[in-house]
């Protein structure tokens, strides 16, 4: 397996729906979805440090449900509104940090980059590599790693930084295996918060020591 290289000014974290909805306290909700905040916090802290651009993805489907389609005939609670906009449950959870720098991007489908000029911006910024946290592991962080694997981007995929919710009788782990297996074989490099945080204060290290 190829590792990719860690270069902060060729990065973005791309902060996946950390939305009121996919927290806690509704039909969406990941179960353990409060236990990434805090993980999250800091990897989006030492990339600010080192460079690294941070994304924040919010899912908000137009107000009147106009654009739902085929995502609202499937799942019942976007149907029934919990990321229509202006909403609360679509707001991004307050325990997530947002410091001025980072982007809010609105998303209309699971994937950040369909609907939305991430890609555009991305580039622009001359960025070629993201690093994907955030909620559900399988849908939203996953459609993510795939679109940006396909366009040629760099993807880290952090096995311990994304959560999702079990499916009929198929487990929350059981999701996660088959999720970093498949991403890791064909899409991104999977690896630890805590790794992914050491390469990062390593490769900002080195720079510093080279200017």
């Amino acid at each position: 397996m190829t590792q990719y290289l860690v270069i902060p000014s060729r990065m973005a974290l791309v902060n996946i729906d950390m939305q009121n909805a996919f927290v806690e306290g509704t039909p969406l909700a990941a179960p353990n979805g409060p236990r990434i905040i805090e993980p999250i916090n800091r990897l989006a802290e030492t990339c600010r440090k080192a460079g690294i651009m941070v994304i924040h993805t919010l899912h908000v489907t137009r107000a009147d449900g106009s654009n739902e389609g085929t995502m609202g005939e499937l799942c019942e609670p976007v149907r029934a509104g919990w990321i229509r906009e202006g909403s609360e449950s679509a707001k991004l959870h307050p325990g997530i940090k947002v410091e001025k720098g980072d982007i809010l991007l609105y998303k209309p489908r699971y994937g950040a980059f369909s609907g939305t000029d991430l890609d555009q911006i991305l580039r622009a910024n001359g960025r070629d590599t993201i690093i994907v946290t955030g909620i559900c592991t399988n849908v939203c962080c996953e459609t993510t790693a795939r679109e940006a694997g396909m366009r040629d981007y760099h993807v880290f995929f952090m096995n311990d930084a994304t959560e999702t919710f079990p499916i009929g009788n198929v487990s929350v782990d059981e999701i996660k295996r088959v999720t970093h297996a498949t991403l890791g074989l064909l899409f991104a490099n999977v690896i630890s918060l805590d790794e992914m945080i050491a390469r990062i204060e390593k490769a900002r290290a080195g720079r510093a020591a080279a200017e």
